[in-house]
């Protein structure tokens, strides 16, 4: 009785995650400025910040001699969103006798994180980066990991970011949020689906049957130069190097993510087959997250996993590199 219970329990949570993607909550796993105005309160708006500050400053904008409106001082947030700081989305663990830092943090130090953030358990999700830098869509990507591995809320990424909701005058606050602490519960545990760590990448270096995507730069796979906290030059052997510059477009002043058809095409060029399973990883695992959710939640690859660790904890571990050309001087 207790496992045919444990069963119903499971799939009425896939069955309720599932209806509200089926009633059209959230059109897909990335959402338009225009889509969010007119769906505000069908859903609750996470906005993931390194500044904390910025939430409650009043943002400044420009007009140059052309007539274009610029942001000259970011700040504000949507109305009603709750603050998410992007420093919670990384720790330091011990694996193996070594201290690996940047790593994702636990599911007990998530959920308590979660819950003092104000996420409510039962309404779909819309992640918003600041929008300003790809490295903001890293953190919101990163936090789309943990919500997906840890919970069945439907979680959608604002294309554009806060940066195109400011520049198309569209309404902002500069309240500070209520405090709200939730009953928020990591009620799923997919961490293994999605993250990978460094004996699934010796793996899949070692038997060839998944593929290793490098989303750093070009110079640093090749081993021109590399991170400090990246102790050796180069890349994981096998590995094929999809750059995180390719992955995206400034327009307007803002961030915009791509068409799948395009996606696809730029996976296939440089020699990833983003149907087949796969591992991202980048210096330390965050670089990594938006070509995650590229291949996973926009190209639909239920085999793609992003390495947490990446070459922080591979180098630290001092396992196999390939460097093609001499470090520079």
């Amino acid at each position: 009785m207790k496992t045919l219970r444990r069963i119903a329990v499971a799939l009425g949570a896939a069955a309720l995650a599932a209806s509200a993607w089926a009633q059209g909550v959230l059109p897909g796993p990335v959402v338009s400025t225009q889509w969010l105005a007119d769906n505000l309160d069908k859903v609750q708006v996470i906005e993931i910040r390194n500044d904390a500050k910025s939430f409650t400053r009043e943002p400044e904008f420009e007009t140059t001699k052309d007539g274009k409106k610029v942001l000259d001082e970011f700040g504000g947030h949507i109305p009603g969103s709750r603050l998410f700081l992007a420093k919670e989305l990384r720790t330091q663990r011990e694996i193996a006798g070594n201290k690996v830092s940047y790593m994702m943090p636990d599911r007990a130090t998530f959920e308590k994180v979660v819950q003092t953030v104000g996420v409510l358990a039962d309404k779909p999700i819309v992640l918003v980066p600041e929008g300003q830098k790809i490295s903001d869509f890293n953190d919101a990507a990163r936090l789309h990991i943990l919500l997906k591995t840890y919970a069945d809320t439907p979680v959608a990424l604002l294309d554009g970011g806060m940066v195109a909701w400011l520049l198309e005058g569209r309404p902002w606050s500069k309240d500070a949020p209520a405090p709200l602490t939730t009953t928020w519960k990591a009620t799923a545990d997919r961490f293994a689906r999605m993250v990978a760590d460094s004996p699934d990448v010796a793996a899949a270096m070692e038997k060839k049957d998944v593929q290793l995507v490098d989303t750093r730069s070009t110079s640093m796979y090749l081993g021109v130069f590399k991170r400090d906290y990246v102790y050796a030059y180069g890349h994981i052997p096998g590995a094929r190097n999809v750059p995180l510059e390719t992955l995206f477009v400034t327009r307007g002043g803002a961030i915009r993510l791509l068409k799948p058809e395009t996606y696809r095409a730029v996976f296939q060029s440089l020699g990833v087959d983003p149907s087949k399973p796969l591992i991202t990883y980048c210096n330390s695992g965050n670089d990594s997250s938006l070509p995650w959710f590229i291949a996973y939640e926009i190209l639909g690859n239920a085999q793609a996993r992003n390495f947490d660790g990446s070459l922080h904890q591979w180098t630290l571990e001092k396992r196999a590199m390939n460097a093609p050309v001499p470090a520079a001087m």
